[in-house]
């Protein structure tokens, strides 16, 4: 039997990585959904990415061993975990106010804190401010995002405004955790970068929960086989594997076209809450969120096309949400892209 070419080969498996990064972060809201009515927030956010944090501790207990963890890495995560452990809070609230559909457009608002956020920081972003494809993807973002929210069937007063809030605010929480990345973590590999602050979230968020959730966390024991299964596959699939198989699309793939691809996790999500949960979005709001994603894509071009300084070895970061939205990025490139899905 002969084996497939070597390119070809690659190409497969990175086409199979992407796709199973977008349906594992699409399901994540899906997930959180039907744990809302067994377990509080803090309780879920506390075991899935504590269980998460066991996941990646081998990697730096060894990297530790060897003596290969870079000097003050413990430091720079400090940033990055605060803005993540935020987002992780105000998401993890979410689907207890709204519908899995809806807040999956909602996360798309990360593109505005970090786009704002790096001009400020970043002297190489503000070519963009040139660029008209730059304004008519931010545009097209602000205006889908007010039109997912004001164009839907039920009214935005009470539960519902107050889940658009917290949907809203985590998005742009995750951005500044995306520019934080960049600003704190350069130089640093994406595993351990992310390894750290997944360490400083779990950390974060076992200690809410022991505080403030219900029987200081041990509800859990409750919980059916089924909804074991459910809780532990979300910090699986959604914190771990998902971001070790966008690493891997990316390396294979590129940042383009693996960005691009994950884009489509809100309507996936979307097509999920309705199948599962009968959730329904208005017309006005697919409308919207389709809006929403072509300004996403016309974000990603215009990155794309803007002049750029020769590469530094550094660590990206792709925050996507989209499922979960903390998403890294795998090559080390010079650019920090935006447009994921975390």
């Amino acid at each position: 039997m002969t084996s497939l070419p070597s390119p070809r080969r690659e190409k497969i498996v990175g086409v199979s990585c992407i796709l199973g990064t977008l349906i594992g972060w699409a399901s994540i809201l899906l997930f959180l959904k039907h744990l809302a009515p067994y377990l509080d927030s803090w309780t879920t956010n506390g075991w899935r990415y504590g269980l998460s944090a066991l996941i990646w501790l081998p990697l730096l207990l060894s990297n530790a061993s060897r003596g290969l963890l870079p000097r003050g890495i413990w430091w720079r995560g400090l940033v990055p975990a605060v803005f993540n452990t935020v987002g992780q809070v105000l998401y993890a609230q979410m689907p207890y106010y709204i519908g899995p559909a809806l807040g999956g457009f909602l996360i798309r608002m990360a593109l505005v804190s970090s786009t704002l956020g790096a001009f400020i920081l970043f002297a190489d972003e503000r070519v963009l401010l040139r660029s008209g494809l730059y304004w008519t993807g931010i545009c097209s973002v602000l205006g889908g995002s007010i039109g997912t929210v004001f164009l839907g069937n039920a009214p935005v007063h009470g539960a519902t405004a107050t889940g658009i809030l917290l949907g809203t605010t985590s998005g742009l929480m995750f951005g500044l955790y995306g520019v934080a990345v960049r600003r704190c973590m350069q130089g640093i590999s994406a595993m351990t970068s992310f390894s750290v602050i997944s360490l400083y979230t779990a950390a974060g968020l076992v200690t809410i929960m022991v505080f403030h959730g219900r029987a200081h966390g041990l509800e859990v024991f409750k919980l059916s086989a089924f909804n074991w299964f459910m809780l532990v596959a979300s910090a699986i699939i959604g914190i771990a594997i998902c971001h070790v198989s966008y690493y891997a699309a990316i390396a294979r793939l590129g940042v383009a076209v693996s960005a691009a691809v994950v884009q489509l996790s809100p309507f996936l999500c979307a097509i999920g809450a309705y199948i599962i949960y009968g959730e329904v979005l208005a017309q006005g709001q697919w409308l919207s969120g389709f809006l929403m994603i072509g300004g996403a894509m016309a974000l990603l071009m215009a990155e794309q096309r803007r002049p750029r300084p020769a590469p530094a070895r550094g660590f990206p970061v792709v925050p996507e949400n989209l499922g979960d939205p903390i998403s890294v990025a795998a090559e080390p490139v010079d650019v920090v892209q935006r447009f994921g899905s975390r």
